[in-house]
């Protein structure tokens, strides 16, 4: 069992979440509170993690001890685009799951993270998750970021909650968005039908919001290649998935929302990311190439200049 006792004393804390400040404070990031069930006061009351808190006020918080990790660690080859001694900034390929789950116990990311950081991931691992920052889809390939320490998790994680990390995207459609460029908005809820599968709605549900441009096409019809560019301000599940089928766009290999079968998977790529490292006051970029797949996919349809789709699986 932890125990942290301490005091509200600086202004800037005036009318914060509990959470972050107790992050800060503690160095500890802030989901671990919830997922061990920290038991907190705040001037002898009990209060939850969305407390406000006050100048002055008097935080007491009992973190019990976490359990013991189930994630085994496991030499799976990580295609690195940087490291320090905060972060990893890989180039996760297509049909890597990022964690564990139901029917993914073993072979994803988290198992991978786990081998490389070592005795590392004890510090801070939370629900089979050392490290991650944010999630792709199995079959969406490109940038991700890692955290090697809580602080540094705690601060990646909070530039994406506050929508301060650029995200590029690029996808392969085999028709043009219509309009061929802007932006789409509204909101992505569960498909009340198929559970696993997600719909837009103009006001029901989560908003989610996507800038898009058509860069290149080849072909017409069902059969063409579309080279598609994409800025999601948010991060909702299959958000660019389901933005692209609204835009009569699905991307191929997408078979969930009506896009070509592909044997080649989702064309659906990572492109590139740009946010603020620990310790750094600029920004940088990564970039992760467009991958193998989808380079086929484009040179087979600009050579021809007719239709360049996968073929069909059987």
């Amino acid at each position: 069992m932890q125990i942290l006792r301490f005091t509200i004393e600086e202004q800037r804390w005036e009318g914060e979440r509990l959470d972050r400040v107790l992050a800060e404070y503690s160095g500890i990031a802030r989901n671990r509170f919830k997922a061990q069930g920290a038991v907190l006061r705040c001037d002898g009351r009990a209060c939850k993690l969305s407390h406000r808190v006050r100048l002055g006020s008097r935080v007491e918080v009992h973190l019990p001890d976490p359990p013991p990790s189930e994630l085994v660690p496991e030499d799976i080859g990580l295609q690195l685009l940087f490291e320090n001694e905060r972060v990893l900034v890989i180039d996760k390929p297509a049909g890597l799951v990022v964690h564990p789950g139901a029917g993914n116990r073993s072979g994803t990311l988290a198992n991978a993270l786990a081998y490389h950081l070592g005795k590392a991931v004890s510090e801070f691992e939370v629900a089979g998750r050392p490290g991650i920052v944010h999630r792709l889809d199995k079959d969406t390939s490109g940038v991700l970021v890692a955290a090697k320490d809580p602080q540094a998790l705690e601060l990646l994680q909070q530039q994406f909650r506050e929508r301060r990390v650029d995200k590029q995207y690029l996808a392969l459609s085999s028709r043009p968005p219509q309009p061929s460029a802007g932006e789409i908005g509204g909101c992505i809820a569960r498909d009340p039908v198929h559970r696993k599968r997600f719909i837009w709605t103009p006001d029901q549900g989560r908003p989610a919001h996507t800038r898009y441009r058509t860069i290149r096409s080849f072909g017409t019809g069902p059969d063409g290649v579309c080279l598609v560019g994409l800025q999601p301000s948010t991060g909702r599940t299959h958000q660019l998935r389901v933005h692209l089928k609204q835009l009569q766009a699905p991307i191929i290999g997408d078979d969930v929302y009506g896009g070509p079968r592909c044997a080649d998977g989702l064309m659906l790529h990572a492109y590139s990311l740009r946010l603020v490292l620990p310790d750094e006051s600029v920004a940088r970029s990564f970039r992760a190439p467009l991958p193998p797949r989808m380079k086929a996919l484009l040179t087979r349809a600009r050579r021809s200049q007719l239709p360049g789709r996968c073929s069909s699986r059987d």
